[in-house]
């Protein structure tokens, strides 16, 4: 198992660096080898993971042996999707490199505490805005980190009915501050996805959109919170003031300005993709930052130790997320051209269908997908080859891109397979369904609708 590791911890690394390499202009160099390697590193992986995971495996392979069959344009569409499930394992592994330097910061601790700490008047928004910043830097990492601290303010409470309430308001606005960042954070799977899968597509072009996205979603669950408030059965006992204050939060947004800046200026300067820079400059960033952290007699060998930790155990960890997420955008890239048929077949034509109908689709088509299993990534990639063009609908390729990272949103906050509801309902002691059902069930239905009026107003602009 050890040898497995370093093997999977090494190909990932590679893989990164190759698509950096790509994403810099040196394709004829790197994009020859990229293939091969997913199909090894997908092949080591497959020997570990749990069936349900082995399952997408085993689908990838069915769906190529079938596109062979009936597409002879198989070679070139399967070695499309291994280039996606390569962007997708770089993605992933540069993002884990911020997350595993954030995990041994004690000053990102102590802010998540104080977020966690604050009283109920302000807590759910609190809440909100810090957790949009430290989903930022730590993805996933966000939730496992500020739901641990909220669970525990939440247990100091000697009122069990009070102590309920409290722990479910807290952990829903951690989940909905994650989610809220997916339209417009460059560090975002769906953005990084619904940019690469639409032509015309960028960053720069649709994270002003998606920050009204964000504030919209953010918005909504802040006044659910304050109008439907927890009626109490007896009156709450004065509530202890938090330990220190927002100065806590500074090195973390610092930190954010860092990264933000960075990118936007390499952006401008060099003109390479957003989603390719993040591949570069966030593993810069995190391992300036671990050395920063090293004890200051051994500096070197600390770093050193991070780094081999890093690659060869905290990778391979995440051995059952990496093969579903490149498994998903995989399949959806070859599955796309055998469904094509099946829906002509059906005599469903979708350029003839009203362009705000196709928009907003996506918001709802998502979240449902989500319902039974299927990952934001495999919908997404499964869908977006067969809409029209941006030029055939009338509108821009932003405003199909605000409506992707709209439906993946809301997919975070109700599907019952996402680690978001899977990490709420574990923290909460509730079924992920109880989550993404019961307890956002209000929410999803109401910010659906308000996305789907911001999606069908920003495309007629």
């Amino acid at each position: 198992m050890d040898f497995l590791n370093k093997l999977t911890g090494g190909l990932l690394v590679a893989i990164t660096g190759l698509m950096v390499l790509v994403e810099c202009g040196a394709r004829a160099l790197a994009e020859p080898v990229l293939p091969w390697l997913i199909v090894l590193v997908t092949a080591i992986l497959a020997l570990q993971v749990r069936p349900g995971r082995y399952a997408f495996v085993l689908v990838a392979v069915a769906l190529t042996l079938a596109l062979a069959l009936l597409d002879p344009e198989w070679a070139a569409i399967s070695q499309k999707g291994l280039h996606t499930a390569a962007f997708i394992a770089a993605f992933f592994t540069a993002l884990a490199t911020l997350r595993s330097a954030a995990q041994t910061s004690p000053s990102i601790r102590r802010g998540g505490r104080f977020l966690a700490q604050q009283p109920p008047g302000r807590r759910y928004l609190a809440l909100t805005l810090g957790g949009q910043m430290f989903s930022l830097l730590l993805n996933y990492g966000a939730i496992a980190l500020l739901g641990s601290l909220a669970t525990a303010s939440a247990n100091e409470e000697l009122d069990e009915e009070i102590r309920r309430h409290r722990t479910r308001r807290m952990l829903l606005a951690i989940q909905r501050a994650f989610t809220s960042t997916l339209p417009w954070s460059p560090l975002s799977f769906a953005v990084a996805i619904s940019t690469a899968l639409i032509p015309g597509a960028s960053w720069s072009r649709a994270v002003i959109p998606g920050i009204v996205t964000s504030v919209l979603m953010a918005g909504t669950g802040w006044a659910l919170d304050s109008i439907f408030k927890p009626r109490l059965s007896r009156p709450r006992l004065t509530h202890t003031p938090p330990g220190g204050s927002w100065a806590l939060m500074l090195p973390l947004m610092m930190l954010l300005a860092i990264l933000v800046i960075s990118i936007a200026i390499v952006h401008l300067a060099s003109g390479i993709r957003v989603v390719g820079l993040v591949m570069l400059i966030v593993p810069t960033i995190a391992l300036t930052w671990v050395l920063l952290q090293g004890s200051q007699a051994e500096p070197g060998q600390t770093f050193r130790r991070h780094l081999a930790d890093y690659a060869f155990v905290e990778l391979p960890n995440y051995r059952g997320e990496i093969v579903l997420l490149m498994m998903a955008g995989y399949i959806g890239t070859v599955g796309a051209p055998l469904l094509e048929p099946a829906l002509v077949g059906l005599g469903l034509d979708l350029s003839a269908l009203p362009t705000p109908l196709v928009l907003i689709s996506f918001v709802w088509i998502i979240p449902l997908a989500g319902q039974i299993g299927m990952n934001p990534i495999l919908a997404v990639t499964l869908m977006a080859p067969l809409v029209p063009s941006a030029d055939a609908l009338g509108v821009t390729p932003t405003a199909i891109v605000v409506a992707i990272t709209s439906g993946w949103a809301l997919g975070g906050v109700t599907s019952p397979f996402t680690a978001t509801t899977l990490l709420i309902g574990a923290f909460a002691k509730v079924s992920a369904r109880h989550v993404g059902l019961k307890w956002n069930g209000s929410y999803s239905l109401i910010t659906a609708i308000i996305l789907s009026l911001w999606v069908v107003t920003y495309s007629s602009l």
